[in-house]
């Protein structure tokens, strides 16, 4: 059957494919739009078999929140240029929607909750390889939920944070210390919330320098014990200093605003 232009422009519309990809699939399915959109789908899957052993390093991260939930993902590509094209930005802010609203438990999870009406989120995924040539995927994603939760995009897309508290807290107090965290990485909420495997590396690494400064060896995990606090100072975000005020930590900065504010969680995604 002859192929109109209203044909296909239709089903670019309807898959975001390429026009002459689009030309093709219903020439490949005599028209037939569903057999046209699994055709591109199957495309997208061809690419991204062949593409399986590239790295998807670069993309998108962004932040959402309801108020009492929020969302950290990262759509990733290959190239920055992908990255920021802007139809790219907008399907990863569908995604992040949609998880947001749905509250998803993973990733794979995620990918099978529908797009829209018609198709998956893995086969819209299927269909953006199809269209963009490069190798496409979530990368990461978690949630925080609480009494009020803030989200942070750091300009470009490539660092986001969300940040949850067990109290109301205005909207400035809270966006500092989700700044404080985009900025300052904290590994951890506090101390008791450190990985054991980290707080090992942090040690193992304290005793070699201790061991190297010449120090007796009956003073090694005393001096080491004191570094680890230093690191719990620096990397676990409550006893943080505050970068507006490094008199306080953000555990007092809360404090001053709520004498029973806290953190109860946070998740920090950043693009390398």
């Amino acid at each position: 059957m002859a192929i109109t232009a209203a044909d296909v422009n239709k089903l670019r519309q309807q898959t975001g494919a390429g026009m002459m990809d689009c030309k093709k699939a219903l020439e490949e399915t005599n028209g037939d739009f569903e057999q046209a959109v699994d055709f591109l789908r199957k495309k997208g899957a061809k690419v991204a078999a062949n593409r399986a052993d590239r790295d998807a390093k670069e993309g998108v991260v962004l932040a959402k929140t309801n108020s009492k939930n929020g969302i950290v993902i990262s759509v990733n590509c290959e190239t920055d240029f992908v990255a920021k094209n802007e139809d790219f930005i907008k399907f990863a802010d569908t995604v992040a929607t949609i998880a947001l609203e749905k509250k998803p438990a993973s990733i794979d999870a995620l990918k099978a909750l529908p797009y829209n009406s018609e198709i998956t989120i893995a086969d819209k995924f299927m269909e953006q390889i199809g269209k963009i040539g490069e190798k496409i995927d979530i990368g990461y994603f978690n949630a925080v939920a609480g009494e009020k939760v803030v989200a942070y995009n750091h300009p470009g897309n490539r660092l986001a944070v969300v940040v949850g508290f067990n109290k109301d807290i205005d909207d400035e107090a809270a966006k500092n210390v989700a700044m404080q965290t985009a900025a300052m990485a904290p590994v951890a909420l506090d101390k008791d919330d450190v990985d054991a495997s980290i707080l090992e590396r942090e040690l193992e690494i304290a005793r070699e320098q201790i061991r190297a400064e010449g120090k007796p060896e009956d003073m090694v995990e005393k001096i080491a014990a004191g570094k680890l606090n230093k690191f719990y100072k620096e990397s676990t975000l409550l006893n943080q200093e505050y970068i507006k005020d490094n008199k306080l930590s953000i555990r007092q900065y809360l404090q001053s605003i709520n004498k029973d504010l806290t953190v109860t969680g946070f998740k920090r995604f950043s693009l390398s």
